[in-house]
C-alpha cells in the first residue's frame, strides 16, 4: 500500500463505500443530499489522481492492463453520474448508478492479483497514438452504457403499478402530445391552443434520464469501433478479425442500436425498451470483463488461463 496509485483507489473506494448508503438513506426524502455529491466528486477526483499518477509512474496513458481500465471505468461512471445527477437532483439516480463506479474499483482493488496491478510495459501493438483515441472512448461508452441500462433498470422496478408513455422520443411517441395539449374556447371565434405542462413519473424520469445516456454512449461506443477498425488495419493489416472482443463489441452495438431504433417506434411503449436495455448491460459485461479475464483473444489481459 505504499504505492500512491493503490492508496488512491483504496481511498476512491471508501469515498463511494460511504456514499452508498448515504444515498439508499437519501430515498426518503424527495432530493439528493448535497453530502452525497460531495462524496461522489471527491471519489472522482481521487480518481483522476490515480490515473495521473500512474500516468506518471508508467510513462504512457494509464490504460494499458486491466487494472488501469478499471479505474478508467470507474473514473467515467462517477463523472457520468455526476452529470445524471446535475440533470436530475434524485437520490434514486444516485442509489442506482454508484454501485457500478463501486464495484469496478473495489473489483480492481481487492480481487485481481497484484501482478495485474502494477505498471507494465507497453506491448508494440499499443505503442500507437490510437491507444488515447481509441481505448479511452470505448472505456467512455462502456461507462455511459452502463449508467444508462442501470437506470433503466429502476425503470423496471420504480412505480410497477403506473403506466410509462416513452416521452424522450424525436417524434413523440405515445400519448404525451395528446395529453399536454388541450384545446381551450376563449370565445366563439377564436380557438387558443393552450400547452400544459405534464407532470412525469419517477419512472418516466429515470427513462428519460437512461435514453440520453444510452444515445451518448451508443455516439462513443460507434466512434470507439470505427477507430478500433482503423487501428486493427494499421496494426495487424485488417480491419476486422471478427476476435472475440470485436465479435462481442458489435453485439452490444447492434442490441443498443436495436434499443434506440425502439425509441421511435410507436408500437414500443412501456418498458419494453427498459428490458432491452438491461439485455445490453449483460452484454456489456460479457464484452469487458468476461472475455478479458478469460484470456481468449488479442484484446484479453489474461488471468484465469494464465495460470
Amino acid at each position: 500500500m505504499g504505492d500512491p496509485v493503490l492508496v488512491l483507489g483504496f481511498i476512491a473506494f471508501c469515498l463511494l463505500l460511504i456514499a452508498l448508503p448515504l444515498s439508499l438513506w437519501s430515498l426518503g426524502g424527495n432530493s439528493l443530499s448535497p453530502v452525497v455529491t460531495v462524496f461522489i466528486a471527491s471519489s472522482n477526483f481521487s480518481l483522476t489522481a490515480q490515473l495521473v499518477f500512474r500516468w506518471w509512474q508508467s510513462s504512457h496513458f494509464p490504460i494499458s492492463n486491466l487494472y488501469e481500465s478499471l479505474c478508467f471505468l470507474a473514473w467515467s461512471c462517477t463523472l457520468f453520474q455526476l452529470f445524471a445527477q446535475r440533470s436530475w437532483p434524485s437520490p434514486l439516480v444516485s442509489a442506482i448508478t454508484t454501485p457500478i463506479a463501486l464495484l469496478s474499483i473495489a473489483f480492481a482493488s481487492f480481487a485481481l492479483p497484484e501482478a495485474l496491478q502494477g505498471a507494465s510495459p507497453l506491448v508494440p501493438a499499443l505503442r500507437s497514438s490510437w491507444l488515447v483515441m481509441h481505448v479511452s472512448v470505448i472505456m467512455c461508452s462502456y461507462a455511459a452504457l452502463l449508467i444508462g441500462s442501470v437506470l433503466s433498470i429502476g425503470v423496471l422496478f420504480i412505480d410497477r403499478e403506473k403506466s410509462i408513455n416513452i416521452r424522450s422520443s424525436s417524434i413523440g411517441a405515445g400519448s404525451f402530445r395528446t395529453d399536454s395539449a388541450l384545446l381551450e374556447t376563449k370565445s366563439d371565434s377564436e380557438n387558443i391552443l393552450n400547452l400544459i405542462p405534464v407532470e412525469l413519473s419517477n419512472s418516466e424520469k429515470l427513462d428519460n434520464l437512461s435514453y440520453r445516456m444510452i444515445s451518448f454512449g451508443f455516439l462513443l461506443l460507434t466512434i470507439g469501433l470505427i477507430s478500433g477498425a482503423v487501428w486493427a488495419n494499421e496494426a495487424w493489416g485488417s480491419w476486422w478479425s471478427w476476435d472475440p472482443k470485436e465479435t462481442w463489441a458489435l453485439i452490444c452495438w447492434l442490441i443498443y442500436a436495436a434499443y434506440l431504433h425502439t425509441r421511435l417506434t410507436r408500437g414500443w411503449q412501456g418498458r419494453k425498451p427498459a428490458i432491452m436495455a438491461s439485455i445490453g448491460l449483460v452484454l456489456i459485461f460479457i464484452c469487458y470483463i468476461g472475455v478479458n479475464l478469460l484470456g481468449v483473444g488479442l484484446h484479453s489481459y489474461g488471468w484465469f488461463f494464465d495460470a
